[in-house]
């Protein structure tokens, strides 16, 4: 790791903030050398995701630095989670304007520190550099899975059920929130949904937990119909979802009641980091005990089918046409 920014030593900034969070591995040598050497447990196959997050983009400028550092670490490991990986290891590269001074520096490390106790995963590596744009973050993940079982998006068949883990639709509310759009929300709902936009919860114990039972899998990051249209359009199959089946947090429902146009917003704002995954329909009765094992609740949304495209329907059976798809960069 290198630190470019002017008024921080380069050096100190890596040993005193960085180095402590990569202790416990042997082979990243405090971060002392240019890489870290790894030995993979015999018989895993190791799983490598990267995430990139950039200041104004997929995080408010003056979020808490702890929070973003959270965000950081929960969206890669949530990319894990959907491969059925178990977390191991990261890598973090930062590009740092001038006002992320050392106190940002104390408090978005300590995020990372509290973050990788509750994830068990430590850091092995990365790079620090000066920049005048936007704060950038990028963090690759590293776990590891028995060979072979990984998890993927194109298994997805006809007459497949449609699951999804938690409750949908409160990062994007809690984008709103935080931006103070919903005042008209109660303010402990407001509270809720703008700690789970920024601190999804990666459903690192249901990843696992899907392996030898879901079909396709996916981490709803886009949004949900547009995730879905990822497993759809690489499965070459299509879906129809009940909305009222679809989980909302009470904030979400709240929001919901007091302003019906944030449906779409709910449907395909993204930042919601649960996973999708499509299932055997006799599985069913397993699934009580797989929520209990990985500390989430799951619910049934609606089916995969042969027509190539995704349908939502409404509590009366219409079609419901939602305007916004999910989020794109481009």
């Amino acid at each position: 790791m290198s630190n470019e920014n002017a008024g921080l030593n380069e050096f100190k900034t890596i040993n005193k903030y960085f180095a402590p969070l990569s202790e416990t591995v042997q082979g990243a040598f405090n971060l002392t050398d240019d890489a870290a050497i790894i030995d993979p447990p015999a018989g895993q196959s190791l799983v490598v995701t990267t995430d990139a997050l950039v200041a104004g983009v997929h995080f408010l400028p003056d979020d808490p630095a702890e929070d973003v550092a959270a965000k950081l670490l929960r969206v890669s490991l949530s990319d894990l989670a959907s491969m059925g990986a178990v977390p191991a290891h990261y890598t973090l590269s930062i590009a740092v304007p001038p006002k992320q001074n050392s106190s940002w520096f104390k408090a978005f490390s300590a995020g990372l520190a509290e973050n990788q106790h509750d994830f068990k995963i430590t850091l092995i590596g990365g790079d620090t550099v000066a920049t005048s744009g936007p704060l950038t973050l990028s963090l690759t993940a590293l776990g590891y899975i028995e060979k072979t079982k990984g998890l993927r998006r194109n298994g997805a068949q006809a007459g497949d059920s449609i699951w999804v883990s938690g409750t949908i639709g409160d990062g994007a509310l809690g984008l709103l929130a935080a931006e103070n759009k919903l005042a008209s929300l109660d303010r402990a709902n407001c509270e809720y949904l703008i700690q789970r936009y920024r601190r999804p919860n990666p459903r690192t114990k249901l990843g696992p937990n899907l392996i030898d039972i879901a079909h396709a899998v996916i981490d709803i990051s886009d949004g949900l119909v547009a995730d879905l249209s990822h497993i759809c359009e690489i499965s070459e199959v299509g879906a129809d979802i009940q909305i009222a089946d679809i989980p909302l947090s009470p904030a979400a429902v709240e929001g919901l009641e007091k302003n019906p146009v944030l449906l779409d917003l709910i449907l395909g704002g993204g930042d919601d980091y649960e996973l999708l995954f499509t299932t055997d329909p006799n599985f069913a009765g397993i699934f009580e005990e797989v929520a209990d094992k990985s500390e989430v609740a799951l619910t049934k949304i609606g089916e995969i089918t042969l027509a190539k495209t995704i349908r939502l329907f409404d509590q009366k059976g219409h079609e419901y046409m939602p305007h916004q798809k999910g989020f794109t960069h481009f």
